[in-house]
This record gives structure tokens, C-alpha cells and sequence, in this order.
């Protein structure tokens, strides 16, 4: 059965279950098109500060559909496959919420894709990492050989490439990849915290950071130093930015309401 998607609020925190276990999660058509559906639903209430990625089972997600690509005529179904999947990974990475994935067990092409699309990504000490598509005689296609480099350094990237090299949940700490490490039987319960301090804060802020590392990416230090002036003065205006001012000098947590 392919891999759908389910959703849970629980309070200002959504989550995002990867559900098709019995094939470690592997992203098909449906799977992405989920995904995006979820993503409309959550940004449209504007309750929800902060979005969790996850996966069912042994793992986080062990790539693409391998099943359903094999069954393409040709080039042309596996181009609108890739082009559908790297849509819904850039709508994922654009959203105005902060986005953790959640990874265990195996966070594998698509699946690292899906996890580098994330904002923080926190892993099991037994996690594997990796995008191997060169042993299959391709490379990533929705994003892999972009956003890696953007994480981790040129050499490393060169070798998981081209070899196929996985890394271990603490290589891929050391390197920066991951984010944070948690016990296997703790993950979730970590990460509910990381998303709870999360939704606790400026919404506002979360979006305008994620706005500025995406489209200041491409630009000079002057052209970015500039949008960063933008973004901030926007923000000291907002309701969010007074309130947060009035807080500090009142010793008292701020109220933010996204406004």
C-alpha cells in the first residue's frame, strides 16, 4: 500500500506522520500530494505555531517509491515524479511555520531530501543519513545536491554523491546536518519540547527568519545586510515587536499573537 500522510494538532504544534510502514515509509505521488494538502490545512489556522515531520514504524523514511518509479514508460513520467516531489519540498521549506523532522532508523534520498527541507532536524543516535541515488546510476532530484551543500562541507557532499556514503546520526551531528541527538526511546518526547519552546514564540520573527536565509541565500553580505534592515524594522513595528519590547522591560513572558 502506498505512503499517505496523516495529520495531529495538539495545541500549537501540528504533526506530520509519514504513514506506510511497511515500506519504511517510502514517498510516492500520493505521499507528496498529502503532504501538501496537510500544509494548506495548517497554514490556513492560524493557531498553529510550529509543524513536526515524522515517520511511522522503523523509519523516518528510506527514499522514493522505487516501486512506482519502476513502472514509468519513460523519462517523462519520472521528470513530472521529481518535479511534483521537489514542489512539495519547497512548499514545505517556504512555510511560514518552523518545521522539525523527527528522524529514526533510516532518512534516506527522498527521505533526507524531506528532511533537509525541514528547518531542524533531530535524529536517533541510531539513525543513517545518506542519499545514495548514485548506486542506482542517478542523483537526487528534489533538492539533495542543493540544499546538502548549503549544511555540510563541499568535500563531504562530493562523497555521498558520488559514492552513495551514508553517515551515522553523530557524523551527520558533527557536521551539522542534525541538529540535535536524542535516545531512541525519547525522540518524540524531545522533540514535542523543541516544538513547544518553538510555539511559544514570535511567529512573526519565525517567518521573517525563514524568508530571509531562503531569499538572501543567492545575494551579497550588502544585499542581505539590507533585507535583514527590512525585515527587522517591519517586525519593531508589529504588534508582536511592542509587545515583546514591553515584556522585557516588564519581566514578564511576552504575549505573542502573530500580529
Amino acid at each position: 500500500m502506498a505512503t499517505t500522510t496523516s495529520l495531529t494538532c495538539k495545541g500549537a504544534v501540528a504533526w506530520i506522520r509519514l504513514e506506510g510502514a511497511d515500506q519504511l515509509n517510502a514517498i510516492g505521488t500520493g505521499t507528496y500530494a498529502s503532504l501538501v494538502r496537510h500544509l494548506d490545512e495548517i497554514e490556513s489556522d492560524a493557531t498553529i505555531r510550529a509543524l513536526v515531520v515524522h515517520g511511522a514504524g522503523r523509519g523516518f523514511c528510506a527514499g522514493a517509491d522505487i516501486a512506482e518509479i519502476g513502472g514509468f514508460a519513460d523519462a517523462v513520467q519520472f521528470e513530472a515524479f521529481i518535479h511534483g516531489l521537489a514542489n512539495a519540498l519547497d512548499r514545505l521549506a517556504a512555510s511560514r511555520l518552523p518545521v522539525i523532522a523527527a528522524i529514526h532508523g533510516a532518512a534516506l534520498g527522498g527521505g533526507l531530501e524531506l528532511a533537509m527541507a525541514c528547518d531542524i532536524r533531530v535524529a536517533t543516535t541510531g539513525s543513517r543519513l545518506g542519499l545514495p541515488e548514485a548506486k542506482l546510476g542517478v542523483l537526487p532530484g528534489a533538492g539533495g545536491t542543493q540544499r546538502l551543500p548549503r549544511l555540510v562541507p563541499h568535500g563531504v557532499v562530493a562523497e555521498m554523491l558520488m559514492l552513495g556514503r551514508l553517515l551515522d546520526a553523530e557524523r551527520a551531528h558533527q557536521l551539522g546536518l542534525v541538529n540535535r541527538l536524542a535516545a531512541e526511546d525519547a525522540l518524540l518526547t524531545d522533540v514535542a519540547a523543541l516544538a513547544g519552546e518553538l510555539a511559544d514564540g514570535a511567529p512573526l520573527a519565525h517567518a521573517a527568519t525563514k524568508e530571509l536565509l531562503l531569499s538572501t541565500a543567492p545575494t551579497s553580505l550588502a544585499d542581505g545586510i539590507v533585507a535583514e534592515r527590512r525585515a527587522t524594522t517591519a517586525l519593531f513595528a508589529s504588534a508582536d515587536g511592542r509587545e515583546g519590547f514591553a515584556a522585557f522591560l516588564a519581566r514578564r513572558r511576552p504575549n505573542f499573537t502573530g500580529q
